[in-house]
């Protein structure tokens, strides 16, 4: 058996920075992510004028209730979806201050409009300086008084994050009414953090309820990444070998843990406990269909070993995949057809035919999660390549040593 140790969870990480920089003290996050996104994320809090000091893996961050020190600051967001969408939504409830938000070009194709919009109705005096929802843009915050919203969430779940996590920075609260959710499960994971820092947020059906008051600070421990975990849970899975995540169990906020039961429906053996998970198989895997709406970033985990399962693998409810670092939908079956395989797609669905893949250069476009899902296949297809296999330090500076490392008794 392989027991693999997982990188902290971004989106715990980038959560966590938000609420320790709002909260009345000093908090301190315990093994958070160290990556391109959070590294740059920190680097937003302290142009922003918050007190951060990284450790090796303890992280002190001393809030501001009343928003930035800073009356005036230029932040890049680098690649960092949390942070272009987190850290603009943060300035706004200074009581006063200018601030500027730029991004990576990757970055800045990606929208932002029903984020800006919300801010808009709340008050923000926002403005984009290029292309209407999309960075760059510039915030004048004069302090957000609250109120009602009505939000489409059908495009990012980070949207209605961002917002919930503002609510207790403004004067009476926010009720926010969400016509559309995608992603839902990270929601439970931001109302969960946000009690973690002293917030209870009422949800009855589509309508969240924030009241005013603000966070307190804590110590908070960062758990491992769960879509960082299902490339080695898939590698198992199509390997025939035993693997085991500590840190990942039964009470894990993050919703992608849910890939193993997507592995399960395909034939492998997964063992949940309190506190670690573990997946083995035979090797073989059956084909299926699935709704990955709710766990779409291991959209590619799963089409990058769908080659191998003894029947079509479709994969459905997936649009919201395309408005990723790229359309990771299309990403997928481009490289799955260099490697010879039978593809179809529609607007939010693959579907996948079982092959023998051949060896084939992967086109990554600068996402992570294709080069770590493709790797996955790697293990039964030798000879993969990738055309910018570093790109991984977005969220997993360590990702080909680690892999080679747990790859290597396969290879023998």
């Amino acid at each position: 058996m392989t027991v693999t140790h997982i990188p902290g969870s971004k989106s715990v990480t980038a959560r966590a920075l938000f609420l320790a920089a709002a909260a009345n003290g000093t908090s301190t996050l315990v093994r958070p992510l160290r990556s391109d996104d959070t590294e740059g994320f920190a680097e937003g809090l302290t142009r922003l004028g918050y007190r951060v000091e990284r450790g090796t893996d303890r992280w002190h961050i001393e809030g501001r209730p009343t928003g930035p020190a800073a009356t005036d600051a230029d932040v890049h967001c680098r690649d960092g979806a949390t942070t272009a969408r987190f850290l603009p939504t943060l300035a706004a409830a200074a009581t006063r201050g200018t601030y500027r938000f730029d991004a990576s070009a990757q970055m800045r194709r990606r929208p932002l409009a029903p984020l800006t919009e919300a801010l808009r109705t709340l008050g923000v005096d926002l403005r984009h300086d290029e292309a209407e929802g999309h960075h760059p843009l510039r915030i004048a915050a004069s302090g957000i008084e609250g109120g009602e919203l009505t939000l489409d969430a059908g495009e990012s779940s980070q949207y209605l994050t961002a917002l919930l996590m503002l609510g207790p920075l403004t004067a009476k609260g926010l009720r926010i009414t969400v016509t559309d959710l995608v992603s839902a499960p990270y929601i439970a994971i931001t109302l969960a953090m946000m009690r973690g820092f002293g917030v209870e947020v009422t949800r009855d059906g589509n309508v969240f309820t924030v009241p005013p008051g603000g966070y307190r600070a804590t110590t908070y421990a960062v758990e491992p990444d769960a879509s960082t975990a299902s490339y080695f849970f898939a590698a198992a899975a199509l390997t025939g070998r035993r693997i085991t995540v500590p840190g990942l169990g039964t009470d894990a906020l993050q919703g992608d843990l849910r890939f193993v039961d997507v592995l399960r429906r395909m034939g492998a053996e997964v063992r949940t406990t309190a506190d670690s998970t573990t997946v083995r198989s035979g090797g073989t895997l059956s084909g299926l269909t699935v709704n990955m709406r709710d766990i779409s970033d291991t959209m590619p985990t799963l089409a990058a070993i769908a080659p191998f399962a003894s029947g079509p693998v479709r994969i459905e409810d997936v649009g919201n995949t395309r408005v990723k670092e790229c359309d990771r939908l299309e990403a997928c079956a481009q490289n799955l057809r260099r490697m010879g395989i039978t593809v179809a797609t529609g607007r939010d669905w693959i579907e996948i035919r079982p092959g023998t893949p051949r060896p084939a250069e992967i086109a990554t476009h600068g996402d992570h999660r294709i080069v770590m899902s493709f790797a996955v296949a790697g293990l039964r297809v030798p000879g993969i390549t990738f055309d910018d296999p570093g790109c991984v330090r977005k969220t997993f500076p360590g990702f080909h040593q680690a892999f080679a490392e747990f790859a290597e008794p396969a290879c023998r």
